[in-house]
């Protein structure tokens, strides 16, 4: 074999490798950026806790009827956290959802006692 032959299929092989770890694994199952809620929960079972936040907050000046200026904060974008926690051996994992679909994933810290995703 050549190794220039050898060297492509490496980063063909690391490619794929790293593909992977950015995807949720729950149990056998795979949760990935475009999964629907409902496949979440069929996938991975009901989260460890779920939580809405605000994306894209702005601060917004805004008149009363006196003309008096007041500052609010402005929240056009929502979004709901799921976490999972995966135990001692594993991580606490964040699916960001926006308008029902899976969006971001991350593992956001070590996790704690018993596993509370499927398959862990």
């Amino acid at each position: 074999m050549k190794p220039g032959f050898i060297s492509v299929f490496l980063l063909y092989l690391l490619a794929f490798s790293a593909a992977d770890s950015l995807a949720f694994r729950c149990g056998d199952g795979l949760v990935t950026s475009g999964d629907t809620r409902m496949q979440v929960m069929v996938t991975c079972g009901n989260p460890t806790s779920k939580e809405k936040v605000c994306t894209n907050s702005a601060n917004v000046l805004e008149s009363d009827r006196r003309g008096k200026t007041a500052r609010s904060r402005k929240c056009p974008g929502k979004a709901e956290v799921w976490y999972y926690n995966c135990g001692d051996r594993d991580y606490i994992y964040a699916l960001t959802f926006e308008d029902g679909v899976v969006v971001r994933e991350s593992a956001i810290g070590r996790g704690k006692g018993p596993s509370d995703c499927r398959g862990k």
